[in-house]
């Protein structure tokens, strides 16, 4: 059998407020092209919060530990109290240890600045969002940022990977070690050591606060950028700013055995079942997919119909300046697969 002609089975978790849209949109546009896919809908988000009393039970982390492939749509995280992330829940017990999320600007979406084309690589299991807190006193909190040799070293492997297979030439470690000379002077460490595995690609490093002040000022000097969670999570937010933000912007979850593509932006509660949300990140998640899946040409397809009803903005959704409902925006799409 080829490559292209074996069948995969995905999981669909489709989260919460718009979530079940954008995912009932991307399958539309997908199932048009007759992939070789096999969608299994795994309960996540508010559902199961009600049912199991998790946002993320352990049968449907199961589910998708078996599957080894997951779309994801936004789920809620409560602010200072209630339930745990689901997508924290998710990364730490499928160890999904590499966020990826592309910045590159789209035809139509108009931005500060063209023809950014940056990727982030986010350490997505470590750092502080390992959320091991706990009350010293009365009025006092304590917080701890918990790294690894092994965890900093596989990160930064993965991103010097990429750099080599997708043939991009920098690779820029973000990191706070002027100030935590411990864990972010590790992770510097470690960044440079695999680096001289590399020596064909440009290893840089650069402090956090300086690298944010960078990013909107001179964003064509970066290429590829490892960093820590935290770090991780605060500057790719940044970075979608710069190309329209997250409605328009991807995102993967890379583990070992099991990946999981995901819209990162909210569940927009204000505008659910109103026929109105913008698939895009969820589209372009996608995409990854695809391409991980080694769907090249078809993931290919799917960019280009985006593209080209990007650049038409009658057809693009209100967010993006157009008239465009989700159901049209999609129909528009698949009308463009095969031109």
């Amino acid at each position: 059998m080829k490559l292209n002609e074996r069948r995969f089975s995905v999981g669909l978790l489709k989260g919460d407020g718009i979530g079940p849209e954008i995912c009932d949109a991307t399958v539309e546009i997908l199932n048009a092209m007759k992939l070789p896919i096999d969608w299994v809908e795994v309960p996540c988000g508010d559902a199961t919060l009600k049912t199991q009393n998790s946002a993320m039970p352990a049968s449907s982390i199961q589910k998708i530990r078996e599957l080894k492939i997951g779309l994801k749509g936004p789920t809620g995280t409560p602010i200072g109290t209630g339930h745990k992330s689901a997508n924290v829940t998710l990364r730490k017990s499928l160890d999904l240890y590499s966020n990826v999320r592309p910045a590159q600007n789209l035809p139509g979406v108009m931005t500060p600045f063209q023809n950014v084309d940056l990727i982030i690589v986010r350490e997505n299991t470590e750092d502080l969002y390992g959320g091991v807190e706990h009350q010293v006193s009365e009025d006092v909190v304590q917080c701890m940022k918990i790294l690894s040799r092994p965890g900093s070293e596989r990160i930064c492997r993965y991103a010097f990977e990429m750099a080599r297979n997708l043939k991009r030439h920098k690779v820029t470690c973000v990191h706070k070690a002027n100030i935590m000379k411990l864990t972010d002077g590790m992770f510097l460490e470690v960044f440079r050591t695999v680096a001289a595995d590399y020596p064909e690609i440009e290893a840089s490093d650069m402090i956090i606060d300086n690298c944010c002040m960078q990013l909107v000022t001179k964003p064509h000097q970066f290429d590829i950028i490892v960093t820590q969670n935290l770090y991780g999570d605060i500057v790719s937010d940044l970075c979608a700013g710069l190309i329209g933000g997250l409605g328009v912007a991807a995102g993967a979850n890379i583990g070992k055995h099991v990946a999981v593509f995901e819209a990162v932006h909210g569940t927009a509660p204000d505008i659910a079942g109103k026929d109105v949300c913008n698939p895009t990140a969820m589209l372009l998640s996608a995409v990854m997919m695809l391409e991980h899946m080694y769907l090249h040409e078809e993931a290919g397809r799917v960019r280009k119909a985006l593209h080209k009803v990007l650049k038409e903005p009658k057809l693009r959704t209100q967010d993006l300046g157009g008239t465009a409902t989700t159901k049209g925006f999609t129909q528009s799409i698949i009308e463009r697969l095969n031109q």
